[in-house]
């Protein structure tokens, strides 16, 4: 039996203040009798539970020092780099969508405190997601996470495709928890531990010999690959980033894909694909399946979200061409490194494209179609130049952080000798520039009548400033900020 001492418990602090932080506006909202307080009360104790959180996991990654020696609770909590910049991803994620949920017409009202208590117990589940060393600490990460999720899409003001979109996130996302939960019954069958460490000791030498052992470890990839949209179980993805609430959509496509591809990451970044040619040849061709899949089915779509959730699919793939570098890589902290940089990138150019949507919907029911936007750079020239570097990031156009992003994921594949999946990232690259840059031609070339909902969209568009001021500084400082990831991986 080990004991749990006051050193496991600081290390663990960030989600212990952010489970804090999201009981105060719900037990706000029960002294005041079920009477909602003020928005901008609760948005601003949400913000502060999740500040308070990303001070706290840097402070506490300074002071251990960082490294596989961080470790709680018997070694299944892990404080080290990949903890660190993604953790903070996460929590970045969650801030900007509290911001679009406080002022989008889909998630404010009645029960803005419940929602408020949701994203925080979400953004607790992915805490303790990317800090997971154990198979078992993953999965109750993916379901602290998940769960949430699924009540606060299906607690949207619309009626009807919000709670399709609920069902099959619920569905689906079970299904891929099952597999995920079968596969490590695999791994402890023959390995005797759920301890990451301890499979990836044994990879090697079982993955190739042992047939038990090497369903465990696919079953485990699927449940991964249905959780971060890879092709072809992405199917759940253009539905539910459709039909949940635009801000929702914006979180599952930020924060959530941020620590699922870190846990990904984790696991498959101590060369345990050394030993299985045929896993490594399956998930190669996955990645490109994936990015195919989502730029051409981008391609044809209309719907803004809708082509927004496709791009995410694309993107998908090329953040797998970085785990799969990893998977192989000598120079573990350099792919690593590509990774958790384009998942900061992505991150930040996603949200603000999504943000923007919020400013157009006019009340739940609204769908933006990309014809809508037609002379929206006219009438706010502003946002509209937001839009245009959100997109063109996408795109993977310089000087922005998305080109930067690509630059170093497909350097790392490169100098793995992957030149092949490097080469179709690029050639993806390409193809993606069409549909990105048709809101940016309908913005400024189509005359129309596109207009902003007559609300108070201030916190929203403090969201989409931020995000855009670091697209554009990011990249330019983009060595540097590698460095300092690199130095932390």
């Amino acid at each position: 039996m080990t004991n749990i001492g006051m050193a496991d418990v600081f290390r663990i602090s960030p989600m212990i203040i952010l489970f804090l932080s999201s009981l105060i506006p719900i037990t706000i909202k029960v002294i005041r009798g079920n009477n909602e307080q003020a928005p901008a009360a609760t948005l601003f104790q949400g913000l502060g539970g999740l500040f308070a959180s990303a001070i706290l996991l840097a402070t506490v990654y300074t002071l251990l020092g960082g490294g596989a020696q961080s470790t709680a609770f018997a070694r299944a909590i892990v404080i080290d780099g990949i903890t660190l910049w993604v953790g903070l991803i996460a929590l970045m994620g969650a801030a900007g969508a509290l911001l679009l949920m406080h002022d989008n017409p889909a998630t404010n009202g009645d029960q803005f405190s419940e929602l408020v208590f949701l994203t925080l117990s979400s953004a607790l589940g992915m805490l303790l997601l990317v800090s997971a060393y154990d198979l078992l600490v993953v999965f109750i990460g993916l379901e602290t996470m998940s769960l949430a999720l699924y009540v606060m899409i299906g607690m949207s003001h619309e009626q009807k495709l919000s709670k399709e979109s609920a069902f099959k996130y619920f569905v689906l996302g079970s299904f891929a928890s099952a597999l995920f939960l079968y596969g490590i019954s695999f791994l402890f069958g023959t390995v005797q531990s759920t301890y990451i460490p301890d499979i990836i000791q044994q990879t090697a030498n079982l993955i190739g010999t042992n047939r038990l052992f090497m369903i465990g470890i696919i079953l485990v990839v699927l449940g991964f690959c249905f959780k971060i949209s890879i092709a072809p179980f992405h199917a759940w993805t253009p539905d539910v980033y459709q039909g949940a609430p635009t801000p929702h959509s914006a979180f599952m496509a930020t924060a959530v894909k941020a620590v699922s591809f870190a846990a990904f990451l984790r696991i498959i970044s101590t060369k345990s694909l050394v030993g299985s040619e045929s896993l490594f040849d399956f998930l190669q061709w996955l990645a490109v399946f994936t990015m195919i899949v989502g730029n051409v089915a981008a391609l044809i779509q209309n719907n803004f979200k809708r082509m927004l959730a496709y791009s995410s699919i694309s993107h998908s793939g090329y953040m797998l061409v970085g785990v799969i570098t990893a998977g192989i890589s000598d120079k573990t902290s350099f792919a690593n490194s590509g990774v958790v940089f384009y998942l900061a990138a992505y991150s930040l150019m996603t949200l603000g494209a999504f943000a923007i949507i919020c400013l157009m919907e006019k009340d739940e029911n609204t769908s933006i179609q990309i014809d809508d936007m037609a002379g929206y750079a006219k009438r706010h020239p502003l946002m509209a130049f937001c839009l245009t570097l959100f997109m063109l990031s996408l795109a993977g156009v310089p000087p922005t952080v998305g080109f930067f992003g690509k630059f170093y994921l497909f350097s790392s594949a490169i100098g793995e000798g992957l030149i092949w999946l490097a080469v179709w990232g690029v050639l993806n690259s390409v193809i993606s520039v069409y549909y990105y840059l048709r809101p940016i031609v309908v913005m400024y070339m189509k005359e129309g009548d596109a207009e902003e909902a007559a609300l108070d969209f201030s916190a929203t568009k403090t969201a989409i400033l931020i995000s855009a001021f670091f697209v554009l500084v990011l990249g330019i400082i983009s060595g540097p900020l590698f460095a300092l990831v690199e130095k932390a991986l």
